[in-house]
């Protein structure tokens, strides 16, 4: 008998992050009884992602709580598709409606200060070390430096590349909204937040709510969380 009775929880990084932004809040969750994997994506496609995050769909137990992260939330909106996924949890996160592409959506909105802070060699978009601060600025100094340290580089075109799939149409949705925001645009995350029907929470952070606010996060999660009932089967 599976004495699982909680959803599974699976985070997705976005651009300038890995796998490790969402430590704050793994254990906790772990703690209180949900299988949580956080994937490590490559950014080299995003049909690649997409399927990254399937393949952990596969290695816990439904149903699954989607939760995306800045490019993340581009990722989770194909792959949250997937019939275990039940509900999709973005933090400051892009969520692009079917005829558009993470860049299209970006363009729709003043561009924001960390795209001054770049640099695109051997065919990625690496972000400088004085960007860090338009990304995690209200982080400690040294965790902002971890945060550069550890950085995924995308592959140049990555947001202009598609792969089919609105999850955000038929499954439950949940937003945060960093206010203090300077690397995906605050009014692009309201416009996005209110064009799913999610229900929206607003946070004074920066774009990495989930290490400068972990707990409000986990809150939002669990919220998503208890929507969704699990029976223990054999």
């Amino acid at each position: 008998m599976s004495t699982q009775n909680k959803p599974s929880i699976v985070f997705v990084h976005g651009l300038w992050a890995d796998g490790s932004c969402f430590s704050k809040m793994i254990p906790t969750l772990q703690a209180e009884g949900h299988e949580v994997v956080s994937t490590q994506n490559s950014l080299d496609s995003l049909e690649g992602d997409v399927a990254a995050v399937r393949r952990a769909l596969s290695r816990v137990s439904s149903p699954v709580i989607l939760v995306g992260h800045s490019q993340g939330g581009t990722i989770i909106t194909a792959a949250g598709t997937d019939d275990r996924v039940t509900g999709l949890v973005y933090i400051a996160a892009l969520a692009p409606d079917e005829s558009e592409t993470a860049q299209s959506l970006q363009a729709q909105f003043p561009v924001t200060d960390v795209f001054a802070h770049i640099e695109i060699a051997d065919g990625r978009v690496w972000l400088l070390p004085e960007g860090i601060g338009c990304f995690a600025g209200d982080l400690s100094e040294q965790e902002q430096k971890l945060v550069w340290a550890t950085q995924g580089v995308p592959v140049a075109d990555l947001f202009n590349q598609k792969v089919e799939g609105v999850a955000w149409k038929s499954k439950p949705s949940w937003y945060i909204v960093a206010k203090n925001d300077r690397t995906v645009n605050p009014e692009l995350e309201r416009f996005v937040a209110k064009r799913m029907g999610a229900t929206t929470y607003e946070v004074d952070s920066s774009h990495v709510p989930m290490l400068s606010n972990p707990s409000l996060v986990i809150d939002v999660i669990r919220t998503a969380a208890n929507s969704v009932q699990v029976s223990p089967t054999a």
